[in-house]
């Protein structure tokens, strides 16, 4: 399972018109997000580049996906970003708390838009996502 080959100078798949290497790749190379809007579009950036153990390292427990086993996990968010194009990243809201976030998004991907307000909880110190409320959203 490996990731999909994402130049370091391409443009940063979370819309920053920022190369990868100075943007979200930092992310994905350890640094932590100062907020949960930077979080969300690294994680959009993750999914677009197939790097599941960001996904996975920056998803909170109590989430509905969290699997315990790992390898399984991993190689499910695999295939999804093997079997979907990431087009493009709108962030339509940003609601910033000490404690507790919101981000509402729209991702062109290639099954479709998915429109979502994700929630994220700063947990020691760092952000986490917790869950979405999906909306229906006419393409």
């Amino acid at each position: 399972m490996s990731m999909k080959k994402l130049s370091p100078n391409a443009p940063c798949p979370c819309g920053s018109r920022r190369k990868y290497k100075k943007c979200c790749r930092l992310y994905h190379q350890g640094a932590r997000a100062k907020d949960a809007l930077t979080l969300m579009r690294s994680r959009y950036s993750a999914y677009a580049a197939g790097d599941a153990s960001y996904i996975i390292r920056t998803t909170h427990p109590k989430n509905p996906d969290y699997r315990e086993n790992r390898q399984q996990w991993r190689q499910e968010i695999t295939q999804f970003c093997q079997e979907t194009a990431f087009l493009g990243l709108e962030i339509v809201a940003f609601e910033e708390g000490e404690e507790e976030a919101f981000v509402t998004f729209k991702a062109k991907l290639s099954s479709g838009l998915l429109h979502e307000r994700s929630r994220f909880r700063k947990e020691a110190g760092e952000w986490l996502y917790v869950d979405g409320e999906f909306f229906n959203t006419p393409v």
